[in-house]
């Protein structure tokens, strides 16, 4: 059975829709970054990059969220677009814009803005501006249309929804009236049953809460390091 290695933050969480959207069967792991878990060798062996989420599909070891989801979305066939060139060149385009750019400017700007010790305007604003910007892009992108690539729900709206959801700590509370098109799907996203089960999965396991500086070492290896 397919093992997936989770946590309940937005990369995880756009793996867990997929998974139940398209009803597999799978074993889910929990894996706690606050306690330090992504550094045990045994989840060393399934992604070298001791981040969430990963699998391990019979054998078959598949890292970062946008990977998982372009494997299973080809494995399965479910939640692609019609095979056009047009439609294949518009999926792995706005796939790796949200690999390389919503995700990681996301993430950036909530650490800036929630959790980095020392406040860094530079930085906060650096974060901010770029994320604000990418969703700038994904909001005049769905202006016109009602998915993100073709005229049916895949796997790149799945990709958005797991930062999208996420605006108001990413950005603000006065974020999401800023990008209304981007709220147009998540919304719809968000009344599809399989969303309600892919962000409940974390209840079912135990993780620290707390963002002490066990947590901090664990999750900012920097500072750590910086520490020693």
């Amino acid at each position: 059975m397919l093992k997936f290695y989770f946590n309940g933050s937005p990369n995880p969480t756009k793996v867990a829709l997929f998974l139940e959207e398209a009803g597999l069967a799978y074993q889910p792991v929990a894996v706690d970054t606050r306690k330090g878990d992504q550094f045990k060798p045994e989840y060393l062996a399934i992604n070298p990059n001791a981040k969430v989420p990963a699998i391990d599909d019979d054998g078959v070891k598949v890292f970062d969220s946008n990977a998982i989801l372009l494997y299973l979305a080809e494995k399965t066939g479910k939640f692609l677009p019609a095979n056009t060139p047009a439609n294949r060149g518009e999926l792995l385009s706005w796939l790796m814009f949200a690999a390389t750019g919503v995700g990681p400017y996301s993430g950036q700007a909530v650490h800036f803005k929630h959790f980095a010790p020392e406040k860094i305007d530079y930085a906060h604003n650096r974060y901010q501006f770029e994320a604000q910007r990418h969703f700038g892009i994904l909001n005049d992108h769905l202006a016109s249309r009602r998915y993100m690539v073709g005229d049916t729900y895949t796997i790149v709206d799945m990709d958005v929804w797991g930062w999208a959801r996420m605006l108001p700590f990413v950005l603000g509370e006065d974020a999401v009236a800023k990008y209304p098109n981007v709220k147009r799907l998540v919304d719809e996203i968000m009344a599809r049953p399989a969303a309600a089960k892919a962000i409940a999965l974390k209840d079912s396991f135990k993780f620290k809460a707390e963002m002490d500086d066990e947590a901090r070492g664990n999750m900012f290896k920097h500072m750590s390091v910086k520490a020693a």
